[in-house]
């Protein structure tokens, strides 16, 4: 059985991107070979999988998706795989991993301008490509909020969803000696053990909210401010970012890293997890977050905030966003030790008794199960 999984982008720090190789690895598990092709690759292609880097050719982004689409079909047809697994939308899925969130709910927050574009035009009739009630494609949905919004919008069937958990990925998971890799992590950054280290994940730096952040770190009291680290792991133009913090002052309180591999190190020395988003379909590292006891500071547009304020391990700040309320929420959180022992406390306690893991598992038994039905159909 031969499975193709599709893609935009691949890099090597994105959660999609991991999902997508945790899911293939579960199918050749299962028998199944699996190829991946993507339109634009960064860094190195993954070692081990059977990757295949299609180009898209055209000046813009949107423009070199249609031809990736176009290019990939024409392969496809020729290689006669058994599913056609998205990780992004296009035309000619099976199934399609939902990380992506509803771009039609995002284009209607924005100007009439904006939906005369091409590139509105792509993502849209991508878009309508996967949810149309006429389409057949198998969404596997990682988002209860987004869900209700493509079944609002477009009048999917709820049949033709899969309910998918959240997925931690083993190696997110702290160790036995977690407490002295946090100690040793901290020591290469410079953070003093009574420092308040506030941690930030993920590539993208305007749609995870940094400069929300960053304008969160100046506004704490003067005597929090003096003892408080912000680390922000994460690929962007960081250059942009640091400049950003030198106009606000508060440059030597942050640190950026970059794009890591290492992120479980982050985690055991972190005493806090910042995730103010603008859009976020889930935030995987919400629940890598929980998973490390850490107290959460989260905006309620991400779609595992619910597991946040199920847990009670921290804050959701509502929509629509107020940076007031995002201050005075940081400025909380930093000033409270014992609050922060309890919120510990209580997200180590979810997790004991929630699924929160399975995610992989369960979206490659499915696509097993489609690729199968479709085989002998």
């Amino acid at each position: 059985m031969k499975l193709a999984f599709t893609m935009f982008k691949y890099f090597p720090y994105g959660g999609l991107q991991r999902d997508a190789l945790r899911i293939a690895e579960l199918c050749r598990k299962a028998g199944a070979e699996v190829e991946i092709y993507a339109a634009r690759l960064q860094g190195e292609p993954p070692a081990g999988v059977d990757f295949t880097h299609l180009p898209g050719r055209g000046v813009t982004h949107h423009r070199q998706y249609i031809d990736f689409s176009r290019r990939f079909q024409a392969l496809a047809r020729e290689k006669g795989f058994a599913a056609v697994v998205g990780f992004n939308k296009m035309p000619g899925l099976d199934l399609y991993f939902a990380a992506d969130p509803c771009f039609l709910a995002s284009a209607r927050q924005k100007g009439p301008l904006a939906r005369l574009t091409g590139r509105y035009r792509t993502f849209a009739a991508f878009e309508k490509a996967v949810f149309d009630p006429a389409a057949e494609t198998v969404i596997l949905s990682i988002s209860e909020l987004q869900k209700r919004l493509f079944m609002e919008l477009y009048g999917t069937p709820a049949q033709r969803f899969c309910d998918l958990p959240p997925g931690v990925p083993a190696d997110r998971l702290l160790p036995p000696d977690s407490g002295e890799m946090g100690r040793e992590l901290r020591r290469e950054l410079g953070i003093r053990d009574d420092e308040l280290m506030i941690l930030m994940v993920g590539s993208g730096f305007k749609r995870k909210g940094v400069d929300r952040a960053l304008q969160a770190v100046k506004a704490l009291p003067g005597e929090i401010s003096a003892r408080t680290r912000l680390v922000v792991v994460g690929d962007d133009d960081l250059a942009v970012y640091r400049k950003m913090a030198q106009r606000l002052k508060v440059a030597e309180r942050v640190v950026f890293t970059g794009g890591r591999t290492d992120v479980t190190r982050f985690l055991a020395a972190a005493d806090l997890f910042f995730h103010p988003a603008r859009q976020e379909n889930t935030g995987g590292g919400l629940i890598e977050a929980l998973a490390a006891g850490l107290p959460v500071l989260v905006t309620g547009v991400c779609g595992y905030s619910v597991h946040i304020e199920r847990a009670g391990a921290g804050i959701v700040t509502p929509e629509p966003f107020s940076q007031e309320v995002l201050n005075e929420a940081l400025s909380r959180m930093a000033a409270e030790p014992e609050q922060r022992r309890d919120w510990r406390r209580k997200a180590l306690d979810y997790v004991s008794r929630s699924d929160l893991f399975s995610l992989a598992e369960k979206a490659a038994a499915k696509i097993i199960e489609v690729a199968k039905a479709k085989r002998q159909g």
